[in-house]
C-alpha cells in the first residue's frame, strides 16, 4: 500500500517511528515532512498528505500532531478525503469498517510508540463494510454540496 505521512513538530518523532514501522511492514511510504523538530504549522503538512490522497497518488494518509484534531480539520478540506483522529484500536477499526476513513490522524501527546503500532496496523488491515454504512456515508457526502469521496463508489455498488 502507498501511504503518505506527515507531521508537525510535535509529531515529528512519532512520525519517524511510523515511517520505519510502515516500511518494515512492506508499505511504500511517502514522507511529506516535517523533517525536523523545529516549530512549524500543521496545515502545511496536512495539505500535502491530503492532496496526495485526494489525487489518488497515495492509497491512504497518516498525519501526526499534538492531538490529531487540527490535522483532521485541515485534511477534510480536500475532496475525497475522510480524516479523523483515532486514539485506540477500536476507534481505528470502526473508522475503517463504518466510515471508510482514508486519512488517520494521530495524537503524539496521547499515543506512545508501543501503542501506536497495533493501532496503525489495525487501521490498515480493516476493510470498509459498505452496506448500511455506505448509505450513511453517501448521506454525509450530500451535506453542504456533493463531493466525490471514496465511499461514493462503494455506495453505488452496495
Amino acid at each position: 500500500m502507498r501511504i503518505a505521512i506527515g507531521s508537525d513538530h510535535r509529531g515529528y518523532h512519532l512520525k519517524g517511528h511510523l515511517v520505519r514501522l510502515l516500511q518494515q511492514d512492506g508499505h511504500d511510504v511517502v514522507d511529506e515532512g516535517t523533517h525536523g523538530p523545529e516549530s512549524c504549522d500543521y496545515p502545511d503538512f496536512a495539505s500535502r498528505v491530503a492532496r496526495k490522497v485526494s489525487q489518488q497518488e497515495a492509497d491512504r494518509g497518516i498525519l501526526v500532531c499534538g492531538t490529531g484534531i487540527g490535522m483532521s480539520i485541515a485534511a477534510n478540506k480536500f475532496a475525497g478525503v475522510l480524516a479523523a483522529p483515532c486514539y485506540d484500536e477500536l476507534t481505528a477499526e470502526i473508522s475503517r469498517r463504518h466510515n471508510n476513513l482514508n486519512v488517520l490522524c494521530l495524537s503524539s501527546d496521547m499515543t506512545s510508540e508501543r501503542h501506536v503500532d497495533q493501532l496503525v496496523r489495525t487501521w490498515l488491515r480493516t476493510e470498509f463494510e459498505g452496506g448500511r454504512h455506505a448509505r450513511r456515508m453517501h448521506k454525509i457526502e450530500q451535506i453542504g454540496g456533493a463531493r466525490d469521496t471514496p465511499s461514493s463508489t462503494a455506495s453505488r455498488d452496495a
